[in-house]
């Protein structure tokens, strides 16, 4: 090849260089301008989310205004569901009427709380009553699940006999759970930081009770953040347990805010919940660090993978 061909060809091979740089480029920008940057999603967006379905805990997003008005700001995000804690506190007729109204599903509510504890046999007769009441509200509300929680140390008990005494009292009430099809959830809870004195916490004991109840309608309120603060390694857990949860809670940590404020890398243990085939609710139950906007456009970032 002669000096003048040899510089022809370089020349050649650098233009078609060039222009398949431009292109790449170009088809990247197409590609980037194509997908909406999370800062021009309006608020009615933020919680229509590509892969995982949230549901607002209304207890602790907008907690100024009242409560059915925290109901519409839910639908006004684009959340397709909300979850709350007591409901004897709440006017279930108006919720219901207004839940059905937004198009919104009541994903769980607050059945059985810390106290008297379900991990005292005496108050067994009164669970079993709790949970009957609770399935006709369920029902009224077209919601399929209700959290449960375990109680306090029960003085002179050891957590062992505690833990036999849920089992009873789940036991009891399964087949209530069962004829109404409504999930009991068991939350077990931490008490390294919010609940010192509680007599469950972590996933494995948690996994056991409902071993042992054996029914359908009772599995587990499997919520990330106590979960990070007990056991950490949270992605291999949630492999351990998948077949057990009922229901999946998230907040960051330390803050018990929203996710991107804290040390969870919520799209890593999000993705590791949707390839094991969880479709089920995420309830928020987070306060939002500085305003529910900021909340919900972490929340959907979170889901981002």
């Amino acid at each position: 090849m002669t000096s003048a061909s040899r510089r022809a060809f370089l020349a050649t091979a650098a233009a078609a260089s060039t222009a398949a740089a431009l292109n790449a480029s170009a088809a990247l920008a197409q590609q980037q301008g194509n997908k909406p940057k999370q800062n021009q999603l309006g608020p009615e967006e933020l919680g229509r989310t590509p892969h995982t379905r949230f549901a607002v805990n209304i207890e602790m997003w907008w907690r100024k205004l009242p409560f059915l008005e925290r109901i519409r700001r839910a639908a006004q995000f684009g959340f397709p569901a909300i979850e709350f804690w007591n409901w004897r506190t709440k006017d279930i007729d108006a919720v219901a009427r207004l839940t059905q109204e937004l198009g919104l599903e009541v994903a769980q509510f607050t059945a059985w709380g810390f106290r008297p504890g379900l991990n005292n046999p005496k108050n067994h007769d009164r669970f079993v009553k709790a949970i009957e009441e609770a399935c006709q509200v369920a029902q009224r509300l077209r919601c399929k699940k209700m959290t449960v929680v375990g109680g306090d140390d029960q003085p002179g008990m050891t957590q062992e006999q505690m833990h036999r005494h849920i089992i009873t009292g789940l036991r009891r009430a399964a087949p209530v759970a069962e004829r109404y099809g409504v999930m009991m959830i068991l939350e077990p809870m931490n008490i390294r930081v919010d609940h010192k004195g509680h007599c469950l916490y972590g996933s494995a004991p948690a996994i056991r009770i409902c071993r042992e109840v054996n029914s359908p309608m009772v599995r587990i309120n499997w919520d990330l953040y106590h979960m990070q603060i007990t056991e950490g390694d949270l992605c291999g857990h949630l492999r351990e347990g998948i077949k057990w949860i009922g229901y999946l809670q998230l907040a960051d940590h330390p803050g018990r805010n929203e996710p991107g404020t804290g040390e969870i890398h919520y799209p890593r243990v999000l993705r590791e919940a949707y390839e094991l085939g969880y479709r089920g609710y995420v309830g928020l139950e987070c306060r939002p660090k500085t305003t529910e906007l900021a909340a919900a456009q972490a929340v959907h970032r979170a889901d981002q993978w």
